[in-house]
């Protein structure tokens, strides 16, 4: 059964009564070359790991997982597609397949029942309407002090999403989605993907990005961060909010950005030691630059 097939794809939704649905962001890939190459990205060394996919669709990119990963958990909100599911992915006997909203579920708790111990990737072909929602949800899942189970994230996305996720700082496509990213990890862009190769077709181009884990931890990523781990999690929690306040108005300098969090003088002096003007803007500063500026920021404050 070809699962890239255009006429298979529409005669497997017809025989269970189904379609693409455009409020679950259904767009299914129609080229088999796309799942293979997806897949295969995820799969860099992956000798005892795991893989958990977002919205297996017909299950095209499932049985690419399932012929290199040991085990294969696949989590599917729609409920009609669960019995196409069991027909397509029948001689998988590596694979799971659970009907369930991945924004609702336990990351941590999921991984732990399904793979144990083991490292896990995580692969998906996202609905462009909840992108955002679905990568910070995984990348935010464990506490700054604790090792993440996840090691590395590939999704298939909108291309402007994954320029966003990818962008350097002091770039016009670097916001407050790539600096938060960038404290749990590192985006790399691998392949666009053109409209041509969905059912139905979207109206906008594609793109593969893989999410690198940081492998130790944000400690192994970012020196002299607290040692003590209660303290860690309190100290990245306020860097969060500083980028958050530093994108909310974009147009706007840094001391005027963060004046609801810390007063302007403050700021200003915490740039100044940091060799930044007081006029600088959010999109200048990196991921390493906003935890120097909060720790400047934090010691003013004491």
């Amino acid at each position: 059964m070809n699962l890239t097939s255009p006429k298979t794809v529409k005669e497997l939704l017809e025989k269970y009564s189904l379609k693409p649905q455009k409020g679950f962001g259904q767009n299914f890939l129609i080229n088999p070359e796309i799942p293979y190459r997806i897949a295969m990205s995820s799969a860099f060394d992956n000798d005892g790991v795991g893989v958990l996919e977002i919205g297996p669709g017909v299950g095209a990119m499932t049985r690419e997982l399932s012929a290199l990963f040991e085990k294969v958990l696949a989590v599917e909100i729609d409920r009609g597609l669960i019995p196409l599911l069991s027909e397509t992915l029948a001689d998988c006997d590596n694979v799971t397949v659970i009907n369930e909203d991945f924004l609702k579920l336990s990351l941590p708790e999921l991984l732990r029942e399904h793979f144990g111990e083991r490292p896990v990737r995580i692969c998906a072909n996202l609905p462009y309407y909840i992108t955002t929602p679905i990568i910070m949800s995984v990348l935010e899942a464990y506490r700054p002090s604790e090792k993440p189970q996840v090691q590395s994230v590939t999704v298939l996305v909108q291309s402007e999403v994954a320029d966003r996720l990818c962008a350097e700082a002091g770039s016009d496509e670097y916001g407050a989605v790539t600096a938060a990213v960038n404290l749990s990890g590192r985006a790399v862009k691998l392949f666009t993907v053109s409209a041509g190769n969905f059912y139905p077709a979207p109206k906008v181009t594609s793109a593969v990005v893989r999410i690198e884990l940081y492998e130790n931890g944000i400690r192994g990523a970012f020196p002299g961060l607290p040692e003590d781990d209660r303290e860690l999690d309190s100290f990245i929690e306020k860097v969060k909010k500083v980028i958050s306040a530093a994108f909310l108005q974009r147009r706007k300098t840094l001391t005027n950005a963060l004046s609801s969090l810390y007063p302007k003088e403050k700021t200003a002096a915490a740039l100044e030691k940091m060799g930044r003007r007081a006029d600088v803007r959010g999109e200048k500063l990196s991921a390493a630059d906003y935890i120097e500026l909060t720790g400047l920021l934090q010691n003013n404050e004491n």
